[in-house]
């Protein structure tokens, strides 16, 4: 059976084991945490959005954080997840960029 792709309030309520207020509330509080929302202004969740509602809940009750900190700890990994594609990305360019440079000399030193 194949996962689904969307979920209601109430069934990421219940995965999360958080009530469905709190869930709102957050909502309103992280910026990282933001449902679809269908015509009818149901919301519908990824995913993603639990994963997200996971580590919020893993922060705020288990390790303690208050809710600004715990904005501030997703704020902090998001931009490290960022800056770690990025590094990612100029090393393969790099790589790629110097074996063309070590082509090119090679291709040179045959000429000579």
């Amino acid at each position: 059976m194949t996962e689904k792709t969307y979920y209601t309030m109430a069934e990421v309520s219940q995965k999360a084991q958080v009530p469905e207020y709190t869930i709102r509330y957050w909502e309103q509080k992280f910026r990282l945490l933001r449902p679809l929302r269908l015509a009818s202004g149901h919301r519908r969740y990824t995913r993603a959005d639990i994963d997200t509602l996971l580590e919020i809940k893993d922060l705020v009750f288990i390790k303690g954080f208050s809710l600004e900190g715990a904005r501030k700890e997703l704020a902090a990994k998001k931009r490290q997840k960022k800056a770690v594609k990025a590094t990612a990305v100029t090393a393969s360019a790099k790589s790629d960029l110097l074996e063309d440079i070590r082509t090119e000399l090679r291709r040179l030193i045959k000429e000579l």
